[in-house]
């Protein structure tokens, strides 16, 4: 029975290194984006989205969201996290996750700026919605 829980902890360990390995997306860094890292930035609350633009969210989540999300107006097929066009998160909804994290997502938190995360936040919101 020992040895059952030690196989079920390390594919566990092994499916969360997997998980969190392909988000962050393209590391190449062409779109003046900082890639992701999976390095946990400190909780926090974000406040709702202002001034966000989605042209250059779209920007900012190519580079880093499509390795994980799947939303089809940037072409993006991930299946790590959820599928952002069947969620249709609001603005707020992506700004807190994407400041924070959560579950096998990283926080950008310290990765992306402020104007980024609300600029990635603007742009699903709005793709997303269809």
């Amino acid at each position: 029975m020992p040895a059952r829980r030690a196989v079920a902890a390390l594919a566990a360990a092994a499916m969360l290194v997997i998980a969190t390995a392909g988000c962050g997306g393209d590391d190449s860094g062409d779109a003046g984006t900082p890639a992701a890292t999976t390095a946990a930035a400190p909780a926090t609350t974000a406040a709702a989205p202002s001034g966000g633009d989605a042209a250059a969210g779209k920007e900012v989540f190519t580079a880093n969201c499509t390795g994980c999300h799947t939303l089809a107006d940037a072409g993006a097929t991930g299946q790590v996290g959820p599928n952002l066009d069947d969620l249709r998160p609001d603005a707020a909804t992506v700004q807190r996750q994407v400041t924070n994290g959560g579950g096998a997502m990283p926080a950008f938190q310290g990765t992306l700026s402020d104007q980024q995360i609300a600029d990635v936040a603007a742009y699903v919101s709005s793709a997303a919605a269809g």
